[in-house]
């Protein structure tokens, strides 16, 4: 148990950190669902909006802290190589 009012403060920081995080993240989840059900559909009108708002997701979610910047670029260079792969095909 917090024994002080600083310990007491982070706790309080921690728990709204963690519920903005996971929205953030779950956000994340849908957007990158969508393209991957718009490749799935293989319209690369959608799967261009599709990877536009996951990529910008994607870098939200890495400047607020909620994933790392290495795993939103690294999510990011795979999808951009999914879209490529797909539209060049086409």
């Amino acid at each position: 148990m917090a024994h002080t009012n600083q310990q007491r403060k982070r706790i309080r920081q921690t728990e709204t950190a963690n519920v903005q995080h996971t929205a953030t993240r779950s956000r994340v989840g849908t957007l990158v669902k969508k393209f991957e059900t718009a490749l799935a559909a293989a319209k690369p009108e959608q799967i261009a909006s599709a990877f536009k708002l996951a990529m910008s997701e994607l870098a939200k979610a890495a400047q607020k802290g909620a994933i790392t910047p290495g795993a939103a670029s690294r999510k990011t260079s795979r999808l951009a190589a999914k879209a490529k792969k797909l539209t060049t095909k086409a």
